[in-house]
């Protein structure tokens, strides 16, 4: 079974875990590495023979347009990650409306194409926001996969559904929660940073597991995963800088192992087929 491959394509210091110690004021005056890693991640999927999904920020897309056609230019799906990482549920609906708006325009004036994918930063849409999925399909998105369904401090909807719904009866926008793991009765996403820190099996457990249900697995992770040299922000909380650099120089090599052990393809298709299931 083809699994949903996808790449949040953000740089370093854009990161959850940096967002109360790195300003975004300061962001233009720190070193940028996204368009190098993401170009490393293009050559792996191109290794491998392999389609995916690059959920990109609108800040992203407007300072490296090249990158982003390229990434089109590749056979991947173009998608937004919103515009500068601002959770969800920090904003407010109109507010919510401008940043989708002002994203998806720099993406698709740098792709070439029509952007049709939704990923909220740190899966940030959850039980505070009842309005986000109206407001997705009001803007004409055909799909999102911006839940977690997990208990975790920064994000997680442990009681959403963990296969692909409908979220509104009356609009035809898909939502694909990301696939989750089991590790010592703890339920984890399979892939981002769990997937850099866990052993290589309990992804292909989860990825196994949905697809013996005859589900398509969500997987995801970001090109500064791959990237052990970049900057370290000492002023960060220990947590924090622990789950952001543990094992970068591992990672790697894992996702080319998961690449060949799995089949792989864009998120749209996977939404195209749900779409079909839940008419």
């Amino acid at each position: 079974m083809r699994n949903g491959l996808s790449v949040d394509v953000e740089d370093w210091f854009q990161v959850g875990a940096f967002e109360t110690t790195i300003a975004r004021g300061d962001w233009d005056g720190l070193e940028r590495r996204v368009e190098a890693n993401t170009d490393c991640v293009l050559a792996l999927f191109a290794e491998a023979g392999v389609q995916g999904t690059f959920f990109t920020l609108g800040w992203v897309a407007e300072r490296h347009p090249r990158l982003i056609r390229r990434i089109a230019e590749a056979g991947h799906e173009v998608a937004s990650h919103g515009w500068d990482h601002a959770r969800v549920f920090t904003l407010t609906p109109d507010q919510f409306r401008a940043d989708l708006a002002r994203a998806r325009a720099a993406l698709e004036d740098a792709a070439g194409v029509a952007v049709n994918g939704y990923r909220a930063p740190s899966f940030s849409i959850d039980r505070r926001t009842p309005w986000a999925h109206a407001v997705l399909a009001e803007a004409g998105y055909c799909y999102s996969s911006s839940i977690a369904p997990i208990a975790h401090d920064h994000y997680g909807w442990p009681d959403a559904p963990r296969t692909p719904f409908r979220p509104l009866p009356d609009a035809r926008l898909i939502e694909l929660p990301i696939t989750i793991a089991r590790v010592l009765g703890r339920e984890v996403t399979a892939g981002g940073g769990f997937f850099r820190l866990l052993p290589q099996g309990v992804a292909d457990r989860a990825i196994r597991g949905a697809n013996a249900r005859g589900e398509a697995a969500m997987f995801y992770f970001h090109p500064w995963e791959i990237d052990p040299g970049q900057p370290r922000v000492r002023a960060a909380p220990f947590k924090s800088r622990l789950r952001h650099y543990a094992r970068l120089g591992a990672m790697e090599g894992k996702l080319r192992t998961l690449l060949a052990r799995h089949d792989w393809g864009r998120v749209d298709a996977i939404a195209a087929q749900a779409a079909e299931r839940l008419a």
